[in-house]
Formats: structure tokens, C-alpha cells, sequence
């Protein structure tokens, strides 16, 4: 499993907090989201490309590494690209355990497509072990199926022009991602995505296919 960890992200969305990207193979093949993802356009997608073919970045093992090596208190997120590793379509266990270990002290978050249910489980033990894994919903009623799952807080994809806080179908509460919608506003700043939670983030569809995702959310 190839990763590459930056140590302080250019990125203005994340702020300059450490961030990794984990090769494409992470990624379980039936992510509704795969043929989209905003991940696969622009300059991110040659980093990831690059880290997918393993000219760079580090193996799992030398990544956790670096992980417990950070500072007591580091916020740090986890996968500007890719997902959790797997084996055979589900959260390699090992790997996520080696993972939750090496954080212990700091404050990692990432997002994650996984959902069978050897995978939601394996998640849940990672936010209670103080790794917060985000389940990505493809819409608002798939966000209330995985708010009913109960492994982790929730996150789910809007149309491009929302802007205003929602709703689910169930009624849950929806706080569109701040840093979408403010320039003085960074992962690093507001830092909702790596809090337990029972409020769902919405991040409004951006990237070349946002349009493509603005049909399917209004079908």
C-alpha cells in the first residue's frame, strides 16, 4: 500500500496541517462516487497518479511511522485522495489497527466510501480508539442510511450551488463545509470533520464533473 504524507499542505481548503494521499487501489471499486471523484482532474490527480504507481510516497508501514512521529496534538488529515487500505473490497484491519495505533495522542480524520459491514465495524472501532473516520454519503437519504449504521459521523456530497444549511429526508441536521464557502475558513481552522459528531457536513460538489454530480443529486 503506497502513501505519501505532506507535511504541511499548500492546500488553502485544508491549511498548512499535514496531509496524505493513498494509491487508487484503496478506493472499493463500487464507490458510487468513482466515476466523479474530484480527485481524478487537475493537479491533484498527477500526485495521485504518481503515488498510485508508487514513484512516490512510502510503503504502509514507513506512513505510520511518519504518523507517530508528529507532535503530541497534531491535527492531520488523511486522504486527500484514496481511502482506507483494503483486502478483497474490505478495510484491511491490520492495516487500519496499525493506523489507530500510530495516532494515538494526535488528531487524525479522514473519509471513507468502505460500507459493508465488516468494514462499518472496523470504522466504529477506529472513532472510538480517537481516529475519526467519516462515512461519505452520496446523497441525503444515503446519509440517513449511514447515520443509522452508527460507526461514525457522516459527510455527504450537495449540489454545486448549495450554500445554506439543510436537512435530511429523517430530519438530521446538515452544516455545509465552512471552508467551502469562506476563504478565511481551512481544515486547519475549523476543524469539524475530525470531531465526533451527530451533525452531517455537506461539501458542495466541485471539480470538472461537478455538473455531471448536480444531474444525479436532482434525478
Amino acid at each position: 500500500m503506497q502513501v505519501h504524507l505532506t507535511l504541511k499542505s499548500a492546500n488553502a481548503k485544508t491549511g498548512p496541517i499535514p496531509v496524505s494521499t493513498t494509491e487508487r487501489d484503496s478506493c472499493p471499486t463500487d464507490c458510487a462516487m468513482r466515476a466523479e471523484c474530484y480527485a481524478a482532474s487537475g493537479p491533484l490527480a498527477l500526485h495521485w497518479a504518481a503515488v498510485s504507481a508508487g514513484t512516490r510516497g512510502t510503503n504502509w508501514t514507513q506512513f505510520t511511522e511518519s504518523i507517530a512521529a508528529l507532535p503530541d496534538g497534531q491535527l492531520w488529515r488523511h486522504n486527500q485522495a484514496g481511502d482506507l487500505p483494503q483486502t478483497d473490497g474490505t478495510i484491511d484491519a491490520v492495516k487500519l489497527g496499525q493506523l489507530v495505533a500510530a495516532n494515538q495522542g494526535k488528531r487524525g480524520f479522514t473519509y471513507s466510501h468502505h460500507r459493508d459491514s465488516a468494514s462499518l465495524a472496523w470504522i466504529k472501532h477506529a472513532n472510538a480508539w480517537g481516529f475519526t473516520v467519516n462515512l461519505s454519503a452520496n446523497d441525503l437519504r444515503d446519509a440517513d442510511a449511514l447515520a443509522d449504521a452508527d460507526a461514525g459521523p457522516v459527510v455527504v456530497v450537495l449540489p454545486s450551488t448549495q450554500t445554506e444549511n439543510t436537512v435530511t429526508p429523517a430530519g438530521r441536521k446538515v452544516v455545509v463545509c465552512p471552508a467551502t464557502q469562506r476563504d478565511d475558513v481551512s481544515c486547519a481552522t475549523c476543524q469539524l470533520c475530525q470531531r465526533q459528531r451527530s451533525v452531517i457536513v455537506g461539501f458542495p460538489a466541485h471539480g470538472t464533473r461537478h455538473r455531471t454530480i448536480n444531474l444525479r443529486l436532482a434525478a
